[in-house]
């Protein structure tokens, strides 16, 4: 998976091999912690979030999915769940990741990744 380029205009990024937000399966959003010179990024605040909070995704066609957290997971980069994240999974939900935990000359030892199910969708 490609991680998003580093902007001063940071945003999140889709895993195009993933479903879309509010399909079935885990759609799978990418966003950076922080964003070099630039400062913060768009997941600045993801390991903030805690179970029942709400997430809304916007598509291209103007359809927004609601989801509710389930999860919220830090975890060591060298153990990365990857089973849990892209694994098949029987309705829509979502998995948000960032970089977290220690921040070292090279980027951070850890991962935030958020597990949410689909609550509702407008159109």
């Amino acid at each position: 998976m490609q991680v998003p380029p580093v902007t001063a205009h940071d945003r999140a990024g889709w895993y195009r091999h993933s479903p879309t937000p509010g399909q079935t399966g885990p759609s799978v959003i990418l966003g950076h912690v922080t964003v070099g010179a630039y400062g913060d990024g768009v997941f600045r605040r993801l390991a903030r979030l805690r179970r029942g909070d709400r997430i809304v995704t916007r598509l291209e066609n103007g359809t927004a999915a609601e989801f509710s957290v389930s999860d919220v997971r830090t975890v060591a980069k060298a153990d990365f769940p990857a089973d849990d994240v892209y694994g098949d999974v029987d309705r829509p939900e979502l998995r948000l990741i960032t970089c977290g935990g220690f921040r070292t000359g090279d980027g951070y030892l850890d991962n935030v990744i958020v597990f949410a199910a689909l609550s509702s969708t407008t159109p």
